[in-house]
């Protein structure tokens, strides 16, 4: 059987970013919000992403409950990816955070990003 590891965080942003961290969970869960989309759709709605990287941050989210992966038994077979409500809720909560970007965008691209670390 297999063990499952259970995590312990120190406030409410810490668990928030462990279920939407890094780049690309953000952006498909922006690509998701009007509705489903087929693996094809979103891999064209989320420009950069390699096939690879977009299967391992699908996986993820399905199994961190954000999306529900429907799978239709027919030639060709038909897969389509949508937004649970939690999934939906996290989008609601990131939105503000969007808004703050691009409020800020002029000023965070002319950042010198290879001197953060």
């Amino acid at each position: 059987m297999k063990q499952t590891k259970k995590r312990t965080f120190t406030c409410g942003l810490d668990a928030a970013i462990a279920v939407m961290g890094g780049k690309w969970k953000g952006l498909i869960l922006f690509a998701l919000q009007d509705g489903p989309l087929r693996f094809g759709e979103l891999r064209r709605a989320v420009p950069g992403i390699s096939e690879r990287v977009l299967i391992l941050q699908l996986r993820g989210m399905e199994t961190t409950g954000l999306l529900h992966r429907e799978m239709y038994h027919q030639v060709p077979p038909k897969v389509e990816y949508s937004l649970t409500e939690f999934g939906h809720s996290l989008n609601s909560a990131m939105a503000p955070l969007g808004e703050w970007g691009e409020a800020h965008i002029e000023r965070i691209e002319v950042i010198p990003w290879d001197e953060v670390r």
